[in-house]
């Protein structure tokens, strides 16, 4: 299905586009929206019918997810943790989705050129026309994890590329028991807003650690069944400590929501 021309505006997407709490997805462009040069153009979704796995990614000038919610798929495109995400009817929360996104005529040098905060804006045209989505951002105060180094220093090694952050090499694979991220070249701060949506909190980069790293973690999720098999994996925050060699510290700060004020099951292809 071809899109039409839509303002990344109209999903009002943190902190990329920030908006007081009076403003509505409806706002006028800003610079930082108009900054994204691509956005992909055919699309098809459907509602997925087989497995508990879940992963999506991209692969140059295609995205695609697998057994996604929206949730999910707003914590993606919007660089928000999915507790920072309120209003999604709940009909539509517990559905899950298979999406495949492609740019028909891509241009690999702007590509290239693409910030990951551009890369992942690029699924917002498709979200909002689809899901009919309308949204609103207002700034709460709420319980939030600053990650910090612990003792005996960080785990991981630095990248042998320096020069970029590179979005597309990340990745995570999740089944009701295991959630797996893989990831070259990612910063700290980047790392903090990803295992944000998985602890149920947002994330705030406390290391200190500037550059780009290559890292692995692995952990089981706090409602995965009961398991006795000694080699599972541990939770979040003993993960992060124990593979990273960083931590999950409990604190208080400000955070940006993002309220669905309106939502609907996507069109059919």
């Amino acid at each position: 299905m071809r899109m039409k021309h839509l303002l990344l505006t109209t999903l009002a997407c943190i902190p990329a586009i920030s908006l007081s709490s009076a403003q509505t997805a409806s706002a006028a462009p800003s610079a930082n929206a108009q900054a994204t040069p691509l956005a992909y153009d055919v699309m098809t979704i459907k509602p997925n019918m087989n497995g508990t796995s879940m992963g999506m990614g991209i692969n140059g000038d295609s995205f695609t997810a697998h057994n996604v919610t929206l949730r999910q798929l707003l914590h993606y495109a919007c660089d928000i943790d999915e507790d920072s995400i309120a209003g999604i009817p709940s009909q539509i929360d517990s559905k899950r989705f298979d999406i495949e996104a492609k740019i028909s005529d891509p241009d690999p040098a702007a590509l290239k050129k693409m910030t990951p905060e551009q890369t992942r804006s690029m699924l917002l045209p498709l979200l909002v026309e689809r899901f009919q989505l309308k949204t609103h951002s207002e700034a709460r105060i709420l319980p939030v994890y600053e990650l910090i180094v612990v003792k005996g220093g960080p785990k991981f090694k630095p990248s042998e590329d320096q020069t970029k952050s590179i979005w597309g090499d990340s990745s995570f694979y999740s089944n009701k028991s295991n959630i797996k991220f893989v990831t070259k070249a990612l910063s700290m701060a980047s790392l903090a807003k990803d295992p944000s949506g998985w602890a149920n909190r947002t994330v705030i980069d406390k290391t200190g650690l500037a550059g780009n790293y290559d890292l692995t973690l692995q952990w089981t999720p706090d409602d995965a069944p009961a398991s006795t098999d000694a080699n599972s994996a541990p939770s979040i925050y003993t993960a992060v400590q124990e593979q990273l060699g960083l931590k999950l510290q409990p604190a208080k700060g400000p955070v940006e929501i993002l309220v669905v004020d309106h939502a609907a099951m996507p069109s059919d292809n």
